[in-house]
């Protein structure tokens, strides 16, 4: 398994980040951000290196929500606070958004998101409001 990391990051509207994945896996999809952690990192360093590298904010990570396996990737999902910076899609993603509830049933019902993410958020009660 590849461990990796995941950031579940809501707003004070309670809108959800989301980023669209520029490579494989789930390239053209929006998702949580998030990466693979590297030799030596804990997941908090992960998490919030790969959010930095993928939005430009800086972000607090806390509780672990909740962990999914995709293929050969063990995710771990923690909730995590926005400490600072500014919006900006970098590093694998090419898009980077706050988005609302209806927002994100419409990407869902058009199929852009990543596989089993709106039922993973549903499960965990973490959808945005």
């Amino acid at each position: 398994m590849i461990r990796c990391v995941g950031a579940v990051v809501h707003d004070a509207a309670g809108r959800l980040l989301l980023v669209r994945r520029r490579r494989a896996p789930g390239r053209g999809r929006w998702s949580l951000p998030g990466g693979r952690v590297e030799p030596g990192e804990s997941d908090a360093v992960a998490v919030v290196r790969e959010v930095r590298e993928e939005t430009g904010l800086l972000t607090e990570p806390d509780a672990l929500v909740g962990t999914v396996v995709r293929g050969p990737y063990e995710i771990h999902d923690y909730a995590c606070v926005v400490l600072g910076g500014h919006l900006v899609a970098g590093d694998d993603a090419d898009a980077a958004r706050w988005v609302d509830l209806a927002t994100f049933t419409d990407l869902d019902a058009a199929d852009a998101l990543a596989p089993e993410l709106a039922e993973t958020l549903r499960t965990w009660n973490t959808l945005p409001r």
